[in-house]
């Protein structure tokens, strides 16, 4: 059972999660401080807090990380945001680079029986609009096995199942480039000046992106 926590608490578990490696490692308060737009001292005291709810293990100047109830809660925070996304698009007609804001509002609703109806009404989606696995009802996440565009050889194809940075000038460029999930990436020649690639999009017209873009765009490997 998920604890009953304040909407600014279950931002910060959420931020411990991304900013840990899914909760796997420990967060420095200034790294936290930065990810909340806020004082070292704030995070303190909110660690503090967190600590004492037994949600986070937390030594000052050593950094926190996520005890299992915490980590449960992030899980939980993320399992939501993600369905909204889901429905924004799929059945609001939002564009991919329109939801996250949204979906930060939506994704403090308490009532556990909305989020299950939410999800049936779905189909059950494992993913999110951008690519993002969605924890089931237990916080598992099924995760697939994949690799940055910028790190695929010359010649290499992978279809694209996740792009992981959610800003709205990014996904807005994808759009143009008519780059979406489930589309096959090719490699035609990387720059070694810049690290930027000429990429062919569903076997037609090349483009040239940037590194900085290669390095969002996460591929699974195809067959040759």
């Amino acid at each position: 059972m998920v604890k009953s926590l304040s909407l600014t608490e279950e931002n910060y578990l959420k931020a411990i999660y991304h900013l840990s490696d899914s909760g796997n490692e420990s967060v420095n308060t200034n790294s936290l401080a930065e990810s909340m737009r806020t004082t070292p001292a704030s995070v303190n005291d909110m660690m503090k807090k967190l600590s004492n709810k037994n949600l986070i293990g937390y030594k000052k100047y050593k950094g926190a990380t996520l005890l299992p109830e915490g980590k449960n809660s992030a899980l939980h925070v993320i399992r939501k945001h993600r369905l909204w996304e889901v429905f924004l698009v799929q059945k609001l007609n939002f564009k991919w680079d329109e939801v996250h804001e949204i979906a930060e509002q939506l994704e403090h609703i308490k009532s556990p029986l909305l989020v299950e109806r939410l999800d049936e009404f779905l189909g059950n989606p494992t993913i999110d609009p951008h690519g993002d696995p969605i924890p089931d009802a237990n916080g598992v996440i099924k995760e697939v096995i994949k690799a940055p565009l910028s790190e695929l050889d010359q010649g290499s194809s992978g279809m694209l199942v996740n792009v992981s940075n959610d800003d709205p000038a990014l996904l807005q460029h994808l759009d143009k480039l008519k780059i979406s999930l489930g589309s096959r990436l090719t490699i035609v020649e990387r720059m070694d000046f810049d690290g930027s690639v000429s990429i062919k999009i569903d076997g037609k017209d090349n483009h040239f992106i940037s590194q900085a873009i290669a390095e969002c765009l996460m591929l699974t490997i195809l067959d040759q």
